[in-house]
């Protein structure tokens, strides 16, 4: 049997009854249209199978399918990679973007776009087909795994450390509103962070410097049950291409949480609550 060619751009949606076929890369379409009836009915059959299975199985499928050719080509992209790599230096993560760091991470995609089905049904299947037909969107594999990283380690801050984190961003509301809530959020409802004497204004909150303690596992699940591949993507995209838009004081923000009470005698309630 002759190889599927590998376009380089699927714009395959919407797709109509009639015009299945015209939406495939012309590649692509030669191929499928070459192929003997007995070979037609595998792809048939793979078709069916693929739409029957839970989104998690797809997931799994798609990942042992594909993820040694896509690793393949990541590798190939060192550019991106080595200004990923810089970036997580800066933020003192370390994270293993070797072949096998890299194939962990595309399988993780796979599953964390599995998740975003439940929000958004047609959402996953898409994310993977671009992932593996679209050359740009396998470069941004790469701000996936930015993204992930950041947001990891927000996950892993105190909430006074969020404070510290939101005072250096130019566009604070915005920062607070698409990061910061969400993840306080998750910490109150899985009794990470349990606010004490929230009505208290005067109040002294031992729970505001209280570092989470959360399993790499759970971390991870998390994560992946708070923000979707999208927002993800986006935010280490957004960084790579302005490395202004996310701005980072390593020292400052873990410094010694012994300035809680210097930095502000009274602790007013910040802004997101």
């Amino acid at each position: 049997m002759t190889a599927l060619p590998e376009p380089e751009e699927l714009n395959a949606y919407p797709v109509t009854i009639g015009n299945i076929l015209e939406q495939l890369p012309p590649p692509a379409k030669a191929w499928v249209e070459s192929l003997s009836w007995q070979h037609r009915r595998y792809v048939l059959s793979l078709c069916h199978l693929m739409c029957a299975a839970p989104a998690e199985v797809q997931a799994e499928f798609l990942d042992e399918y594909t993820a040694d050719g896509l690793v393949s080509k990541k590798l190939e992209d060192q550019e991106t990679k080595q200004r990923v790599q810089q970036y997580l230096k800066e933020f003192h993560l370390e994270t293993d973007l070797s072949e096998a760091g890299l194939r962990g991470y595309i399988r993780q995609f796979y599953i964390h776009s599995a998740q975003d089905m439940r929000r958004q049904p047609d959402l996953y299947l898409q994310s993977a087909l671009k992932l593996v037909f679209n050359t740009e969107e396998r470069n941004n594999v790469f701000h996936y795994i930015l993204g992930f990283e950041l947001l990891k380690m927000m996950f892993s801050m105190s909430w006074y450390q969020h404070e510290k984190l939101y005072r250096l961003q130019r566009n604070q509301e915005e920062f607070i509103n698409c990061y910061i809530k969400p993840i306080q959020h998750t910490h109150r409802i899985n009794g990470i962070i349990v606010p004490k004497d929230e009505a208290m204004f005067f109040a002294k909150r031992d729970y505001f410097v209280q570092r989470p303690k959360i399993s790499f596992s759970k971390l991870i699940t998390l994560v992946m049950a708070t923000f979707t591949t999208e927002i993800t993507s986006q935010l280490g995209f957004t960084l790579s291409r302005h490395p202004n838009s996310f701005c980072f004081d390593y020292v400052y923000i873990f410094q010694d949480d012994s300035d809680f009470q210097t930095d502000s005698e009274v602790l007013f309630s910040p802004p997101w609550q």
